[in-house]
């Protein structure tokens, strides 16, 4: 039998062990400092699959990391292991248009049932039109993107390719190229975010990786973060305006802050030395401020900064999420860029002589939530799983 239950906010990975009287020496205990630091990614509110005998004893467990690494725990010869293993998934191209009625982030949601599709759309456009002066009932909306399936339901972040809106008789578009970062029409890049770095001339000692395959070792490795090299004591900056929303220690990344950004981002800043005077869970905090000191807590051989960067909970690498300057392509890279508009442009305008709706996908299978008691129930799944 197997069953999907959803990670609990507040459930550590021990204490997941421990409530399935699962043996804490060879699943966490007995790992290496990288596995142990892994099982600290784990996301409250990710999907996760269990299946059993027919006695109720657990054979299989597979816990996903991201979007293409998971924690796989099974059992074999009477003994439990841990490894890590790549996630099966496929990938498709979907589309949909849509009239407005009320907003686009609330015509999305009533179209799709996707808050996912509604805040990639919205957020893509935040720094280049204002939705609430210029848009009117009627005006056209039309998305192209790409989604992530894993069992056959919706899985991970989808990854908005080209978006338009209408807005006072004009089609205005946003295109992803290449380089992950979003342009309009013209090769202007769109946004302005984050700081490139949290730490002042630190080196970068640990790149961000979801899924790596350790030739040596023969096992899948992966670091959702960057770090950064740094003197303990150094300060570690707030990478952007936000608010504090955890800040105290983690078994494996020390004494940590995370802060929330108000378009579905958030940043994580783990082996800290300690917090600076004021930082508090609730408290604002603006790009540039001074919010904690590098240090060696937690899993760490030796002071840095390890930095997060999560979008609507997925680890996303903060090297290419990252923009702190508007950037103009220029030469090939135009070139290419404007043969990607054009391409774009002609299956947007397709979409919208078709009047494509969003294809709905419903299934059915039991679903398991431990914070009502450990019951099970039936649960319909749409685009939103």
């Amino acid at each position: 039998q197997i069953e999907t239950f959803r990670w609990s906010d507040g459930e550590s990975y021990l204490s997941f062990l421990e409530r399935n009287k699962l043996p804490l020496k060879p699943l966490y205990y007995n790992l290496d400092e990288d596995e142990q630091q892994l099982t600290e990614e784990i996301l409250s509110g990710v999907n996760y699959h269990m299946s059993k005998d027919e006695k109720g004893e657990l054979l299989q467990i597979f816990v996903p990391l991201n979007d293409e690494l998971q924690i796989h725990i099974y059992k074999h010869k009477g003994e439990y292991s841990f490894e890590t293993i790549p996630i099966i998934s496929e990938t498709k191209t979907e589309a949909f248009t849509l009239k407005i009625e009320n907003s686009p982030y609330l015509d999305i949601i009533r179209e799709t049932g996707s808050v996912k599709l509604a805040t990639i759309f919205v957020n893509s456009f935040k720094t280049s039109l204002n939705f609430k002066k210029d848009l009117k009932k009627g005006d056209a909306l039309a998305m192209i993107y790409e989604q992530k399936y894993r069992l056959g339901k919706p899985f991970s972040m989808p990854t908005l390719k080209v978006g338009m809106i209408e807005m006072n008789g004009k089609k205005n578009f946003i295109y992803l190229n290449e380089d992950e970062k979003f342009y309009n029409e013209n090769g202007d890049e769109s946004e302005e975010f984050l700081l490139a770095t949290p730490v002042r001339n630190a080196r970068i000692s640990s790149y961000f990786t979801k899924k790596r395959f350790h030739p040596i070792l023969n096992k899948y490795r992966a670091h959702l973060g960057v770090d950064y090299a740094a003197s303990r004591g150094t300060p570690v900056l707030a990478a952007g305006d936000g608010r504090v929303v955890f800040v105290g220690e983690s078994r494996g990344y020390g004494k940590t802050i995370k802060v929330q950004h108000s378009n579905d981002y958030l940043t994580l800043y783990a082996h800290l030395n300690s917090f600076k005077q004021g930082i508090r869970g609730g408290a604002g905090v603006k790009k540039g401020d001074i919010i904690a000191y590098v240090g060696s807590t937690g899993l760490s051989t030796g002071p840095h900064l390890h930095f997060g960067l999560y979008q609507d909970n997925t680890a996303v690498d903060p090297l290419k999420a990252v923009q702190i300057a508007a950037k103009k392509l220029q030469g090939k890279e135009r070139a290419a860029f404007l043969k990607l508009v054009s391409n774009y442009k002609q299956s947007i305008e397709l979409h919208l002589k078709n009047e494509t709706k969003f294809e709905r996908i419903s299934s059915s299978e039991t679903l398991c939530y431990f914070n009502n008691g450990g019951t099970c129930e039936q649960d319909k799944f749409s685009s939103e799983t």
